[in-house]
């Protein structure tokens, strides 16, 4: 059992946290409770008779290491969305898998299934902290052990069904930035902006590697070289939803490029679908956030 709710008190099954905005419409920002059962697994049937979600969703997709979350993270602080990072969803499972000594890449599908429907996990409304059942697992799905075998869950089908229905009811309210493999294709086609962004594989490497390397571990740049082609060639291949971007995807290539770079050609870019901030939203006409 896969539960997705925000930090502090009240939370309880059955229930999912929805953040609504200041002026109090479904959104991001505060907190109220919805029962699961008024939450559409559709993501279409959750806007109404028009099919439209009360706010926007930005769909983030790319191959690892590419910068999806430090993007998506930045977008939603600066349009006051909340951000769902759906890999530290296929990251929790694999720790868990992990823990019980199952090995992903030797494991069936059943029993990683399994291993989903088992535990209960939580991640606050910026996915900056994670929760498998009690035990905060934030600083371990980054481990190395995880990064090697995450791939090999996330291809599994029942995984990915749970998650994928998690994922359409924690950004059921809207006002939303979500990144992930099949974010645009397979979760949310219908999103307002779809994003696919890149970089090459070198350039992934390292960036992975000084990370590795600020958390301690040592590591060779050219074994993560060799990881992240593989997972590539795994991730791209899979037959349930395979990385790709979506045809109505803006690719972005970050290679060489800032952070400040990138997040600010996103930007005008949601300026230019007319996509503004919760504040904006809430203060405007449309009353959408």
């Amino acid at each position: 059992m896969i539960l997705w709710q925000g930090l502090g008190s009240g939370g309880s099954p059955g229930f999912l946290r929805r953040p609504v905005c200041a002026c109090g419409q479904a959104g991001g920002g505060k907190v109220s409770e919805v029962p699961a059962s008024d939450v559409p697994s559709d993501p279409a049937a959750a806007g109404g008779q028009q099919g439209k979600q009360p706010g926007p969703i930005i769909a983030v997709d790319g191959p690892a290491g590419a910068g999806k979350s430090t993007l998506a993270r930045r977008v939603a602080q600066a349009l006051g969305f909340r951000y769902l990072d759906t890999g530290a969803m296929y990251r929790a499972v694999t720790w868990a898998a992990l823990a019980k000594g199952i090995l992903p890449q030797q494991a069936t599908p059943d029993a990683l299934r399994q291993v989903a429907q088992s535990i209960v996990v939580r991640v606050s409304p910026d996915s900056r902290h994670v929760w498998v059942d009690d035990t905060e697992v934030t600083g371990f799905i980054r481990e190395p052990r995880v990064n090697q075998a995450v791939s090999w869950v996330a291809r599994v089908p029942g995984v990915r069904e749970q998650l994928v229905r998690q994922q359409r009811e924690w950004a059921a309210g809207g006002n939303v930035v979500v990144d992930g493999r099949d974010i645009g294709t397979v979760v949310f086609p219908g999103a307002e902006l779809k994003l696919f962004l890149t970089a090459s594989p070198a350039e992934r490497a390292r960036r992975r590697w000084r990370e590795l390397v600020q958390q301690g571990y040592q590591v060779e740049l050219g074994e993560l070289e060799r990881q992240v082609e593989e997972r590539d060639h795994l991730d791209s291949g899979r037959a349930v939803a395979p990385l790709r971007p979506a045809e109505d995807a803006v690719v972005v290539d970050s290679t060489g490029r800032s952070v400040n770079e990138v997040v600010a050609e996103v930007l005008r870019e949601c300026e230019r679908r007319g996509i503004s901030s919760c504040t904006d939203s809430c203060t405007g006409s449309s009353g959408s956030c």
